[in-house]
Order: structure tokens, then sequence, then C-alpha cells
């Protein structure tokens, strides 16, 4: 029976003369589909060859040729993907690092458009034909947004601090208290970043309390600048002390040192009338005194990859004159798509609808209720009996690094299947194009309405069907 069954497989050559295989070497080439031929009936082989003769009796293998290339086909699509795919985060947490963090806001996403379809004016002085700055675009917004004499701008924060104690410190000692040396992600950690630039780094303090005595007694002919890190990824809680912005300034500055703050997620509002935990803003710590200060982009801001250095023009200089800053400064994409993100912060009001990351940090509970009642029933009639799901209030993460120890009230979907496993169920997902991100619990996946986009909807209705 086995020999019977191989010999109804097409050859190659039938395949490719089809109709249905000329239009697939017209989309791709003669050599992919060749390939791929090759791949599906070689996987068509292996599964006559592997099944027993009572399996043989019960699988039914249909040979035609449409139905081979049609499988062909799928291949090829599947191949022809790229690995870096968009992919729909239904986990609620709202800044998630492994799924790229903050989503884009619609004039940041054209500003990308705008420039990767045209030239731009990336290093040109439209005034005088001459060579310009790159920064010169963002540098007077965040001005407005900052109090900031001046600005430069790297690809990500951990390249900020890099640069600015390279620049301000290199070979110098550092001053930092023993409870800020925190670990950024992916095991890489502040003392690790300081050792790079050349700084010495020198410990005050203990682990949950400092002294400005700390600091004070720290200070020799050696120091460099004084380091504050804001500890946007943890908090410790309970019998603490640490030394208030202004008053570590006025002791730096005393002492004729620069203090350098890094502030991590960053924000430039504070968002505690909605509910959330307070956040020191950019604008405070230069108003405290703070003579650079450094943050991200793609974090509570909302926008793109990015470190964000703010400052004394003096030392933002020096940066700028670093071997360093050419090879970590953000390229002409990353800085159109900042440049858009901080003018929608002119209107807050309006930013809060308009920038996705500050639209589902604020999101009323009632429209999350709305959205998971929607596509409950989506689901309810696209799904077939073995699905089951209810709506259950849950909790949200910020994610990225803000707010540790913030929930966010949400609503959620639980999915179940008759079957299926609630781990085959979510691997499922995963598999699935574009692949679903959802979290896990109560023997159940859960779809948190938070981070799920109403466009996603049809989609995420669709991929489940195609579970069952």
């Amino acid at each position: 029976m086995k020999q019977e069954i191989l010999s109804q497989i097409p050859a190659v050559n039938d395949l490719l003369a089809a109709e249905f295989g000329q239009r697939l070497v017209e989309d791709y080439s003669h050599q992919l589909v060749v390939d791929a031929i090759r791949e599906i009936t070689a996987e068509i082989r292996e599964e006559v060859l592997t099944a027993t003769e009572k399996e043989l009796e019960v699988i039914e293998f249909d040979l035609s040729s449409r139905v081979i290339l049609k499988q062909v086909e799928d291949y090829l699509k599947k191949e022809d993907r790229l690995l870096l795919s968009p992919a729909i985060n239904a986990t609620g947490v709202v800044i998630h690092t492994n799924l790229g963090r903050s989503l884009l806001s619609k004039s940041a996403k054209q500003a990308l458009i705008d420039i990767a379809d045209n030239y731009s004016t990336l290093e040109i002085d439209v005034n005088t034909g001459q060579r310009g700055s790159r920064y010169k675009n963002i540098k007077e917004i965040l001005f407005e947004l900052t109090g900031a004499e001046d600005c430069l701008v790297v690809n990500n924060n951990a390249a900020a601090v890099l640069l600015a104690l390279s620049s301000m410190a290199g070979g110098h000692e550092v001053i930092i208290s023993r409870g800020q040396l925190v670990e950024i992600g992916g095991s890489f950690r502040i003392p690790d970043v300081m050792e790079r630039s050349g700084a010495k780094l020198v410990e005050v303090g203990s682990t949950n309390k400092v002294h400005l005595a700390d600091y004070q007694q720290a200070i020799t002919e050696e120091t460099g600048l004084i380091l504050k890190v804001h500890t946007s990824n943890y908090k410790v809680l309970g019998f603490t002390k640490d030394v208030e912005t202004q008053e570590l300034a006025e002791l730096a500055h005393q002492k004729k040192l620069p203090l350098l703050e890094d502030l991590g997620s960053g924000i430039f509002v504070d968002l505690t009338d909605t509910g959330l935990s307070y956040e020191p803003t950019v604008r405070e710590s230069i108003e405290a005194g703070v003579d650079i200060v450094t943050f991200s982009g793609d974090k509570l801001l909302g926008g793109p990859q990015a470190g964000i250095i703010v400052g004394k023009k003096k030392y933002i200089d020096e940066m700028k004159r670093h071997p360093l800053t050419r090879a970590l400064r953000i390229d002409k994409f990353s800085l159109a798509a900042l440049e858009a993100t901080l003018k929608e912060y002119r209107d807050f009001e309006g930013a809060k609808s308009k920038i996705p990351t500050l639209r589902m940090l604020t999101v009323s509970i009632e429209e999350l209720k709305e959205k998971a009642e929607e596509l409950k029933e989506e689901l309810a009639k696209a799904l077939s009996d073995s699905f089951s799901f209810m709506i259950r209030k849950n909790i949200s993460r910020v994610g990225g690094g803000s707010f540790p120890l913030e929930e966010l009230d949400t609503y959620v979907i639980e999915l179940k299947h008759e079957i299926l496993s609630t781990e085959d169920l979510a691997e499922g997902l995963r598999a699935s194009y574009p692949p679903i991100f959802a979290r896990i619990a109560n023997d159940a996946v859960l779809f948190d309405l938070r981070t799920i986009q109403r466009r996603d909807f049809t989609k995420i209705v669709e991929l489940v069907k195609s579970l069952d």
C-alpha cells in the first residue's frame, strides 16, 4: 500500500508546469518553488513511510497537484515572512520590553514614512545650505518641555549614561548611593556602565539609607561628579532614607562638581491625577539644579527607542565633541519619530489620547469593560462550542521598568478549550501570524483588553478559530 500511495505523488516538473505552479514561480522564483516542492513532497513521503499499514487505512492522502501546491504556497509564505514581525500584545503589560515597548502615535508613524520616502534635512542648515546639527529640530521643543539649555540624543538610555559619564568623569571618581546601583535589564548594571566609561565607582550609604553627610565625606580631589539614579524599576520600602535632589545639587555645586541624574523611564508630566503613583518629571529635576538628566524615549515618554540627554549647554557641548557620540548617535528614523512624539506633549490632554502608551495607562475601567464585551461578542459569533470564555476583572502592569508596584485595574477574557490544554492554546496563539502573546492563569488563556487594540479584534477571532 505504501508504494501505491508514494507513486501517486506528482513529479516536481508536473507541479511546476501546473497553472498554480507557474503562478508561484512568478510570485517567488523558480528555485524557491522547486526547493519548496521538494520539501513538501519529502514530508509527505516521510509521513507515508513511517505510518503503519493500519494507520494508512485510516489516513486520507489528497495528492492532487492543487492540494500539494497549496501546501507549497503556505510554506513559501511562511518562509518569506520577516522574523521581526508584528505581534498582538494581550498580556496587559503596557511597556512590554520583549514586545518592542511603546507603540508610536499616528504623527510619529507618519514622520517615519515621510523620512523613509524622501531625502531629509537631517544634517543641513536650510538657511545657509551648509552642514547643520541633527539635534536642532528637537532642541527647541525639549527646552519648552523641560527647561533645559541644550540636548543630545543617542540610541538608548544606557548609551546616554555611558556617554555622559565618559565625557564628564572619565578617569575620575563618581559618587553614587549603594541603593541606586540598579540592574537596567538583561544583566546590564549601572556599575558595568560606569566601568566602561572609565569612571571609578565610589559607593556611599547603605542599601536602604543614604544621608547628605555620606556624599560630603566621599568627595575628594579625585571626584569627577555625583550620580543620582532614579530607581524606577524597583522600590525600597520601610526603614529608608534618601537625599533630595535639590540638596544633592546644592552640595555638588558648592564643591564645584556636576550632578548627573539618570531618570530611567523618564516622564514629562505628573500622572497622579489619573490614579498612578508620583514619578519625578524631567522638568522637576532640571529645576532642582541637576546639570545633566538622561532618560529613555520608548518607555513612559511613549516614543521610539532613544537615550535623551538634557541639561547645561557646557556639558552637552563636551559630549557632542566626544568620540563616542558618533558611535552612539540616534538615526534619522528614530529622530523623526521622537520629534513628532515630543510635539504631542505641547497639548498634554491631547497627548493622553494620541500617544498609545499614555492612552493605555490612563484608559478608564469602563472603556476596558466595553472593549471586553465587544471582543467576547465577536468570539461568541465565530467560535464553536468547544471554546468557553468569560469576562473577569484583573490586574495589568505598566512594564518597562516603570511604576514597579503599580496595579492597574483591568478586564480580561478567560479563554478555554474542551480538548486543547491551556498551554497548547497559548502555544498555538504564539505560532499564529501575527503571533498573539497572552497570560495564563486559572487554567485559562487571558486576553487583557488594556493592551489589545480594537483593530486587532477581527484577527484575534480568526486566529483563535483556526486552533479548533
